[in-house]
């Protein structure tokens, strides 16, 4: 093939990765992960356009680590290219770049170095970031990375909306909000000024629906505020993540029900959300299937819109006003149900919704007479770092 650009977003358990062609705009080659990586590895990587290209098992109960994902995942691209150019460099989705990362940069030593100390502020995702990275590093030493990072969007955003209301010393060592699911929001902004310039140039909020969920306010394009924060646990509920909750909830668990740091981070990340309320599920979709016969079911959808619906106008508040409202992420995009339910509670922002098109999931949701524009963006994560990469990888003349 000709040269490419590796994408990784390697989590807990598996290595998601794209591959795209070295051209102005990068175009997605293909797609795939290695999953299960503690139990049985599974690789599948598909074409563009979803057809089989790859695939492998490893025998069930086996454990591989992320350096044999990475090494499978070159080795396998490698023979698929037969002496052609093949990866010229790998672009990786990193959680948290802290207040030092404002914009992706090329790793080095240094880079490495300072991504390792911002690992207590997002646990459950850098680890598997950084050892993706040097998976890489150890397999293709000159190889180029680049991380690109999800809180980066956001530094975009006043101070005011940045800062929590204690110590000024806590705040100086760091405990501020951040914001996640940047990289995605940066790609709905890229993409707003195709679909509707007078949103882009206006006052949009963005809403990333899926397993994690958060909103953020636009004013021209630009980051001004959204709902996560110091970790991508707080505001929306989610899928099996607990969003806003009572600091004094923690402090009660801990000193009368006697949960230590573990339970209580098991509790709010991986128990809690659409799953905690439902008791049997964090997938929106099974949820909907149940709703008319499972009132918990039915109890998690309304209080996943709640959620949302409040704060909507959070976010107007922010930006002054609303010019249009984005849907995007797994359920953003592939729920009209859901869709519907939050513009309908949300009507008093000026939104009326085509049923129609909203069942259809056409671009526009909305009705021309609608004051707000609504609208469905899939969102491309992976494109976003492609291009960065590839803009770094010229810049630096590399």
């Amino acid at each position: 093939m000709p040269e490419a650009i590796l994408i990784l977003n390697a989590g807990s358990s598996s290595v998601k990765f794209s591959l795209f062609n070295n051209g102005e705009p990068p175009t997605l080659a293909l797609h795939g992960q290695i999953e299960g990586l503690q139990t049985s590895p599974h690789f599948v990587a598909r074409g563009a356009s979803g057809s089989l290209v790859g695939e492998h098992s490893w025998p069930i109960g086996s454990k591989i680590s992320h350096d044999d994902a990475v090494e499978f995942l070159i080795n396998w691209q490698n023979e698929q290219d037969r002496g052609d150019s093949g990866i010229i460099a790998a672009g990786h989705r990193v959680v948290h770049g802290g207040t030092q990362f404002a914009k992706p940069v090329l790793i080095d030593d240094r880079v490495l170095q300072a991504l390792e100390i911002l690992i207590p502020l997002a646990p459950l995702h850098q680890p598997h970031n950084i050892s993706a990275i040097r998976a890489v590093a150890k397999h293709s030493p000159n190889l180029p990375q680049v991380a690109c990072f999800d809180t980066s969007f956001h530094r975009t955003q006043p101070s005011v909306a940045q800062q929590f209301a204690i110590p000024r010393h806590l705040t100086a060592a760091g405990i501020q909000r951040y914001g996640f699911h940047g990289l995605s929001y940066e790609y709905i902004a890229s993409q707003l000024p195709l679909i509707d310039p007078r949103a882009a140039a206006g006052r949009t909020i963005v809403a990333h629906l899926g397993n994690g969920a958060s909103l953020c306010a636009l004013k021209a394009g630009v980051s001004i505020a959204t709902t996560m924060s110091f970790t991508p646990l707080d505001g929306l509920m989610m899928g099996t993540r607990c969003g806003a909750i009572d600091p004094g909830v923690l402090l009660y668990l801990m000193q009368q029900r006697g949960f230590d740091s573990q339970a209580l981070n098991r509790m709010l990340t991986d128990e809690s959300g659409l799953l905690g309320v439902s008791g049997f599920s964090s997938d929106m979709r099974a949820l909907l299937e149940k709703e008319a016969t499972d009132p918990r079911a039915a109890e998690a959808i309304e209080l996943f819109v709640y959620r949302i619906s409040r704060e909507l106008g959070s976010m107007a508040a922010a930006l002054g006003g609303l010019d249009s409202v984005v849907f995007t992420g797994g359920i953003g995009e592939n729920a009209p149900a859901i869709r519907e339910r939050i513009c309908s509670l949300a009507s008093w922002l000026r939104i009326q919704l085509d049923p129609a098109a909203n069942q259809r999931s056409d671009t526009r949701l909305s009705t021309s007479p609608s004051g707000t524009s609504v609208w469905v963006i899939p969102t491309d994560e992976e494109r976003m770092i492609a291009c960065h990469t590839r803009a770094l990888l010229y810049h630096s003349g590399r």
